[in-house]
Formats: structure tokens, C-alpha cells, sequence
């Protein structure tokens, strides 16, 4: 894998674009986000070119992970923040809009109006959760 020439994020990598960034080592790179939802919002990239979590070589996933539990208090601490949110939005439908795989670090304070679980929710049956529950588990054992 390599990076792509019209990606954004890629352009960002190498150099093309500016960007302000908080960390770098040679798997990915932290830089703020230009239109944040709060103070300090952060985006950690992993420096080879990935459409989504699941296309991401193994070594890239863990350092994002890991990264990003470095990265994330840090913020919090340096912008006063109370808490932070971790996102990855992955894929169009899920509101991905840069098709390069990132995590957003979005610190949080009691009160800033964002709500990144407002989305609607539903009881299930426990019937119906054991149903998909073993749909998932069929597909994770490579039956379906």
C-alpha cells in the first residue's frame, strides 16, 4: 500500500498541503482538524492510504490505536477539555467524508451541544439480538 495522489490526507503526508500538526512517528501522523466541532479536534492518520478501517494493513491499525490514546488526553489537558470522544466514521453512509481512514479526537466539555450518539435508538427483543448475533458470528467464521 502507498499513497494516493488526489487524497487529501496523502497530499497532507507529503508535505503538499498545510496542516498543523500535534505528533508524528512513521506510521501516522495527528493534525487539527480546519473545521472542528470543538477546540483541540484532531485528526490521527495513518501515513498509507486506506479507504477504510478494515483495508488498513495490521501495524497501521494498532498505531492509530494506540496513537490516539496517547494523543487524546494530551488534548484534553492542553485545551481544558473535560472528556473526549474518539469517532471513525468508515464509509459514505456512516458520514465518512474523506476517503482515507482517520479517527477524530473531539474533546468535550459539559454543556458544548454536540451530541455524537444522537442518533435515534431501539429496544430489540433478546430474540432478535441473539438472531444477529449469530448472523455476525457466521460471517466472522466465514459461513456466509
Amino acid at each position: 500500500m502507498s499513497l494516493a495522489r488526489d487524497c487529501i490526507f496523502c497530499r497532507i503526508i507529503r508535505g503538499e498541503l498545510p496542516s498543523t500538526k500535534v505528533y508524528e512517528d512513521d506510521k501516522v501522523v495527528v493534525f487539527l482538524d480546519i473545521y472542528p466541532i470543538n477546540t483541540g479536534h484532531a485528526l490521527v492518520v495513518p501515513k498509507v492510504h486506506a479507504e477504510k478501517l478494515e483495508d488498513l494493513p495490521e501495524e497501521y491499525l494498532e498505531r492509530l490505536l494506540v496513537v490516539t490514546a496517547k494523543v487524546a488526553p494530551a488534548i484534553v489537558k492542553a485545551v481544558k477539555a473535560e472528556a473526549y470522544n474518539v469517532v471513525i466514521n468508515n464509509g459514505r453512509a456512516a458520514g465518512q467524508e474523506i476517503m482515507h481512514v482517520h479517527a477524530h479526537i473531539i474533546p468535550r466539555m459539559t454543556g458544548d451541544g454536540c451530541n455524537i450518539m444522537g442518533c435515534r435508538r431501539f429496544k430489540p427483543s433478546r430474540e432478535e439480538l441473539e438472531r444477529v448475533g449469530e448472523e455476525i458470528r457466521k460471517v466472522l467464521k466465514g459461513e456466509k
